[in-house]
């Protein structure tokens, strides 16, 4: 197993991208991209400091073919970790009487679209 550490985030955790080797070190397999093809994981979504080491197509592409093919957490409806967030701070601003803010744009309409177009 090998990391390729990107940066490190607010909270000092490193941000990589995990590598495992098979058959002696000759091929190697994105941690990362092989959870999000099989549906066990979601692309990140977050206001600010993420890192993608070059991959972020990749990834967006292999998470839209597990929700298109319903595998994994997409067997079902399935809420996104950005979208529960969003409704949950729209649930807490309404409890103390704010107004409604708007769900936190991270512009990932415009980038599918551009992905697949």
């Amino acid at each position: 197993m090998r990391a390729y550490i990107h940066k490190k985030d607010q909270y000092d955790r490193a941000v990589a991208t995990v590598y495992v080797r098979r058959w002696g070190g000759l091929i190697s397999r994105d941690v990362g991209l092989q959870m999000l093809k099989r549906g066990l994981a979601t692309v990140y979504e977050a206001k600010s400091g993420v890192e993608w080491g070059g991959l972020e197509e990749k990834y967006r592409r292999a998470e839209w073919w597990a929700k298109l093919m319903r595998k994994g957490i997409w067997k079902e409806a399935h809420e996104s970790p950005r979208e529960f967030k969003d409704k949950t701070r729209a649930e807490d601003e309404k409890a103390k009487g704010k107004e409604k803010s708007p769900p936190l744009k991270v512009g990932k309409d415009e980038k599918e679209k551009k992905l697949f177009t």
